[in-house]
């Protein structure tokens, strides 16, 4: 339990530290307020009680119309209340869930975390799923369940009170021929009978918290087995893989199945005792009044005003077992969020790859060996320096370690020994071996990361009729995505991206691989003529004609370069 309390109070910092989020503290409190209020027009709807049904029992027709407009006056006004407060409370949960969102983004996506946090021993599962609906739960569940034990904590001193002043008659019995007297023992009744039931509740239902949080980590991962295949369609369809696929999707579902089936038996069980506790609640207490009622001690209008006063404590109480099931599910919630942004926050420089600047004009590589996350041995570079204006090709056998150098040099590949220093001040581009398209329009997609909005329409159309992608100039306009790229036009709008960048150094994993020579030596020389002034550094298994001179350095596991 502390450790949950802890975990919660770290979550609502967030909230509340976040965009809007104060504002949203104030109207929270303004809620409360709202639902204490709510707990005042109770106390009045159990002093209705006795008025009403003590009129019926004199059958004063006129004392009874009477209050019957008052008890419509009460429901409209604790009508209008409720109502105000959902409204208030979905404002503060989209208030606090854009915060708490923002939060974890800025931690996911600051520093590079969102790579570093694959390279560390204990990945946290489904990143997005985490952030899109862990966060939502979080917020959802909290502001619900949390309002409503402070108000039911009021409401339980309001009625405690109440039915105190209500049970002033004893309950006399005599048990094995010993006289027993309980004085006001619907006061201790109420609680005896609740906390019995809570704990049958709490014991039945204990399973559902780890069956929540396996039941969310389940679905996420169908969901992203769904989107990869949506990404990868192509390559699916043309190797024919649609049963692979379908059996990957059957066994993530089957897992869903299975868990959910636990779900459904534990919630079964759990129901054996909470459903009828939910349709009885209501009735104990005039039961538990009746011995009063027959003795002579109330009339009918007290002893509906005390049922009335006992069942408002009875339910009050009964918070615990009526929210179990979403209690369960904002515990499973915090758990993974927070196990989540703890992570994030565990995430640092976690090898003996160094990279930084110089405070020169030049890229230098000392001692530098490459290793895969388990130590396998890669390339080994001993020394390499690029002057500004040199162009540099590196070349090895495939598996080497090429990519992995790549990485290295921006910073992202800590497995190994060994420095990268870039040069100071310059702007580095690097693209990767494979293209990444954000979800956006052609401009989007060709300014990224830049803001689309600081070049001019005719920069993007000189970029594409350099590439050879003037077949593509419709899509500025249109605000849709790119669709139907091939690998090569991929590519060809990759290097028009560089254009529109104009790096001061360019450091490219293969860029031309889906090319063939011809196209490839083409748009190299477009590059160094949109770029006179960049120093480029290419990955590439062939010489990469048309960038001028280059100086070739392969890589292999001795340590030696090749010029």
């Amino acid at each position: 339990m502390p450790r949950i309390i802890s975990q919660t109070w770290r979550l609502l910092c967030l909230c509340v530290a976040g965009p809007g989020g104060r504002t949203g503290l104030i109207l929270l409190a303004v809620v409360l307020g709202l639902n204490l209020g709510g707990v005042y027009v109770s106390l009045l709807l159990i002093d209705w009680n006795a008025q009403f049904y003590g009129a019926l029992e004199k059958r004063d027709a006129a004392a009874a119309v009477g209050q019957i407009g008052v008890f419509g006056l009460l429901i409209a006004v604790n009508a209008a209340m409720y109502l105000v407060a959902v409204y208030l409370r979905k404002s503060v949960q989209i208030r606090w869930r854009h915060a708490l969102t923002s939060a974890a983004l800025d931690r996911w996506l600051g520093g590079r975390t969102h790579v570093r946090l694959r390279q560390t021993a204990a990945i946290p599962d489904n990143p997005d799923q985490r952030i899109a609906e862990d966060c939502r739960l979080f917020v959802d569940k909290f502001t619900e369940e949390g309002l409503e034990v402070v108000s039911s904590a009021v409401g339980l001193v309001s009625y405690v009170a109440l039915l105190w002043s209500l049970s002033s008659f004893p309950l006399a019995f005599t048990l094995f021929g010993v006289a027993v007297e309980i004085p006001r023992y619907m006061v201790w009744a109420a609680p005896v009978y609740v906390l019995i039931s809570s704990g049958l509740t709490h014991w039945l239902g204990r399973p559902l918290l780890a069956l929540n949080a396996q039941q969310q980590s389940r679905e996420a991962d169908f969901r992203f087995a769904l989107a990869r295949l949506r990404e990868s369609s192509d390559a699916v369809a043309l190797m024919a893989g649609e049963a692979a696929e379908r059996r990957v999707l059957d066994a993530r579902f089957g897992a869903i199945m299975r868990n959910w089936r636990a779900l459904m038996n534990r919630d079964l069980i759990l129901g054996c005792f909470t459903r009828p506790y939910f349709s009885t609640v209501l009735r104990i207490p005039i039961f538990l009044a009746l011995p009063a009622y027959l003795a002579g001690q109330v009339a009918l209008g007290g002893l509906m005003k005390l049922a009335s006063a006992f069942q408002n404590v009875v339910t009050t109480l009964s918070w615990f077992i009526f929210s179990y099931r979403n209690l369960a599910e904002l515990a499973a919630a915090i758990r993974r969020l927070d196990g989540f942004l703890a992570a994030l926050g565990r995430v640092g420089d976690n090898g003996g790859v160094k990279t930084g600047t110089s405070g020169l004009d030049h890229l230098t590589v000392q001692d530098l060996a490459l290793a895969t996350p388990e130590g396998r041995p890669l390339a080994i570079l001993a020394d390499m320096r690029l002057e500004r204006g040199e162009n540099a090709w590196l070349s090895g056998a495939s598996g080497i370690g090429k990519t992995t150098l790549i990485k290295a040099m921006a910073g992202l590949w800590p497995h190994g020994t060994g420095r990268v220093s870039l040069p100071a001040g310059r702007q580095i581009a690097f693209l990767p071996q494979a293209v990444y398209l954000p979800l956006a329009d052609l401009r989007t997609v060709l300014a990224y990361p830049q803001d689309p909005d600081a070049l001019p329409r005719q920069a993007y159309v000189e970029a594409l009729e350099r590439v050879g992608l003037e077949h593509r100039l419709p899509g500025l306009d249109d605000g849709d995505p790119p669709i139907g790229l091939s690998g090569g036009e991929q590519q060809r709008l990759a290097l028009a991206r560089l254009i529109l960048a104009r790096p001061d150094w360019a450091v490219l994993d293969e860029p031309t691989s889906a090319l063939d020579a011809v196209a490839e030596k083409h748009l190299f020389s477009v590059l160094r003529t949109a770029l006179p002034h960049t120093s480029f550094v290419v990955v590439a298994h062939r010489e990469p004609a048309g960038l001028g001179p280059l100086r070739r350095i392969e890589l292999d596991r001795s340590g030696l370069e090749v010029s």
